[in-house]
């Protein structure tokens, strides 16, 4: 399956400019098979979009990009978030304890929100971003090999805030699944690779 793991809806990030309904008709014109949704530091779409997804039989899956102590991760798998920022490690342990996956996004985009060095120091990591459509090539290929290095799970996401974006780099699955549980579950095979939209379709990054 092709999902596309970071994206931000207009009613919790403020900086985003769509409804869920467009991101939706745009992954699917993209061929996307699920979305996930990862607002800035809030999961207040969960229900309606659980909802939706049922209305409308495609895959929503809702987590969140929180800002921690040391830059942004995204987590599945969580009912909250802390109520003020932590630190990384902190955050990372927090999402483990509930079985949730968590990812270093965007670790090395120059706008003091990654994980930088840090990806070094923090255990418990899921993946990175290896290939994030807001983030110069410099900083997604100096992703990458910090990813091999530390043996963790590639992913690729479009972090799209507009419908232009949507679909860019996206994350391949061996299996198709339908909620977040067996989302979180194919996940934690460990088994991905990073996809990227060339003109009219889809090129899996070995």
């Amino acid at each position: 399956m092709l999902v596309d793991m970071h994206l931000h809806e207009n009613t919790f990030s403020s900086d985003a400019k769509h409804g869920l309904k467009e991101i939706v008709e745009a992954a699917k014109a993209r061929g996307l098979d699920a979305i996930c949704i990862t607002d800035h530091d809030s999961m207040g779409l969960k229900d309606f979009a659980e909802q939706y997804s049922k209305e409308v039989n495609f895959p929503i899956f809702v987590g969140v990009e929180f800002f921690s102590l040391q830059g942004d991760i995204t987590a599945f798998g969580i009912d909250s978030i802390p109520e003020e920022r932590v630190d990384a490690q902190t955050f990372i342990d927090y999402v483990l304890q509930q079985g949730g996956v968590c990812f270093s996004c965007h670790p090395f985009r120059n706008n003091n929100r990654g994980l930088e060095e840090n990806l070094k120091s923090v255990k418990g990591l899921t993946g990175i971003e290896v290939l994030n459509g807001s983030t110069s090539q410099a900083a997604n290929k100096r992703a990458f090999e910090y990813c091999t290095e530390l043996r963790l799970m590639p992913i690729g996401a479009s972090d799209a805030h507009d419908l232009e974006q949507v679909g860019k780099y996206v994350t391949w699955l061996p299996n198709m699944v339908y909620n977040l549980n067996d989302f979180i579950a194919e996940i934690k095979k460990g088994i991905s690779k990073p996809a990227v939209w060339e003109d009219d379709g889809y090129t899996v990054v070995d």
